[in-house]
């Protein structure tokens, strides 16, 4: 077993487009959830919508980067608003089943035959990254990063992937300690308390939405490049799972936390599974093969979980007292 090129592998996942995605849609969350208090199951469903929104124009009418940009960020505000409208002077439980199944209808669409032509079905879209890398200032070649070795097209989305984040997190920082932070969070703690002072609650949790959601969009936009392609079972209800376990692994009420999550949850997803195939493979374990190996790791990360929400259920980065409003 390959100790150092195991570590590697997890060291390398801190860095990677994918854990980018993962952060920003993990920082939409806490936007929705950490901070205001909305019940979003259906984060996955924001990312589809974006991934699909860029994708679609790009492809159908070969629109220019920045308009794609534009009308999967468009697409996301309307997904937002539509799952809004109906749920946001409701219960919080009323929005978790809305958005659940909101995410759900996205993905069943998009996989339907009668829409292939536009949508590629189940079997998705791919080829739509061109205008992306066009833009590449790195010279064809390989560069090292330490002990890391990328081609041009793997350090542009990096760089842009990471930028996109720090960005984001600089936005939500400043948002979150603005006047309009200071009422999202008592509207998270009473918001009927907020709505005595004369605030209209309904309104800022439906820009709440709106901003989770175009992280959200962001995220399936960055989750998409690198691979070129965007097909639907990309988008299940366990995405969105995965989503909020990197927002309790960081801490849903903090800016930074989320972007911590998504770095350990990737890492520790790829340690697990190097030190389990190197197991199987060396022969130190024969009851398991690669394919379940690959599974059993998401049992460790749902079990490392529960004892984190046991003996530190603020998060890495958490704060106690934000767990007041749980």
């Amino acid at each position: 077993m390959d100790f150092g090129n195991i570590l590697l592998g997890a060291v390398n996942e801190f860095f990677t487009p994918t854990t980018a995605a993962y952060a920003l849609a993990a920082l939409g969350l806490a936007v929705h959830f950490g901070y205001t208090g909305l019940l979003n199951f259906g984060q996955a469903g924001f990312m589809a919508i974006g991934a699909y929104g860029f994708a679609i124009p790009t492809l159908s009418f070969n629109a220019p980067l920045p308009v794609a940009l534009l009308i999967a960020m468009l697409a996301s505000v309307a997904f937002a608003v539509l799952l809004g409208l109906p749920t946001l002077r409701l219960r919080a439980d009323y929005l978790a089943i809305v958005t659940i199944a909101a995410a759900e209808i996205v993905r069943y669409v998009v996989t339907t035959n009668g829409l292939t032509a536009v949508t590629g079905s189940a079997n998705g879209l791919a080829a739509f990254e061109g205008g992306f890398y066009s833009l590449n200032p790195f010279a064809p070649g390989q560069y090292n990063l330490g002990p890391f070795s990328l081609n041009e097209r793997d350090l542009w989305i990096r760089v842009v992937a990471w930028t996109v984040v720090a960005l984001a997190c600089v936005v939500i920082w400043l948002l979150v300690r603005s006047p309009w932070g200071r009422v999202v969070k008592g509207i998270r703690e009473d918001e009927n308390a907020v709505r005595s002072l004369g605030k209209n609650v309904y309104a800022y949790k439906m820009q709440a939405l709106i901003i989770g959601g175009l992280l959200g969009s962001l995220a399936g936009i960055i989750f998409t490049l690198p691979r070129g392609a965007v097909q639907p079972a990309n988008y299940g209800t366990e995405l969105t799972f995965f989503l909020y376990t990197a927002l309790l692994l960081g801490g849903m009420s903090t800016v930074l936390g989320p972007v911590i999550g998504a770095m350990i949850f990737w890492a520790v997803l790829s340690l697990t599974q190097g030190l389990l195939y190197g197991a199987i493979e060396s022969g130190a374990i024969t009851f398991l093969n690669t394919t379940q190996a690959g599974q059993l790791r998401y049992i460790l990360v749902g079990v490392a979980l529960m004892l984190l929400m046991i003996f530190r259920p603020q998060g890495v980065l958490g704060n106690k007292k934000e767990l007041s409003f749980a």
